[in-house]
């Protein structure tokens, strides 16, 4: 049987487990069709992305990395700076999807690199709402390359 990879592949960088089961109940909620996986602070999301240990040995680079900024070990700013300084991976867009609205955050979280800012709602409607309206723009309006080289 062959299976067909999904069309996108995001990689959620969240250590509530709390807020990863909201966001990917929100893909599967909004059909949203991309491979979505997960990773608890930014150590391990570096360790994905470099596919480091058999873990992530496999692991699909992602078009999006959806970024929470306060986490243990290496926060998102943290993350983020050292993502943006690598060759082989600054390509990849990252939203930060946080509960800080926090001007100075906002602020960083731009000049670091991120391709958007989502502080996250407390109402599970309106949370179902963004994550909709982030894939709708990711993953429908925005204009990815056809060849995909940049996953390379």
């Amino acid at each position: 049987m062959n299976v067909t990879p999904p069309l996108f592949y995001a990689l959620l960088v969240e250590d509530e487990l709390a807020d990863a089961h909201l966001v990917k109940a929100a893909f599967i909620e909004n059909h949203i069709l991309a491979d979505l996986q997960h990773v608890v602070d930014g150590c391990e999301a570096l360790e994905y992305l470099r596919r480091e240990g058999p873990r992530f040995a496999n692991a699909p680079r992602p078009d999006l990395i959806l970024l929470d900024l306060n986490m243990p070990r290496m926060d998102g700013r943290k993350f983020l700076a050292a993502l943006k300084q690598d060759p082989q991976l600054c390509n990849i867009p990252v939203v930060v999807l946080t509960t800080s609205d926090v001007e100075r955050d906002v602020i960083a979280s731009y000049n670091l690199g991120a391709a958007g800012y989502v502080t996250k709602p407390m109402d599970v409607v309106q949370f179902m709402a963004v994550i909709r309206d982030l894939g709708d723009y990711w993953f429908a309006l925005v204009r990815l390359p056809e060849n995909r080289k940049f996953r390379e």
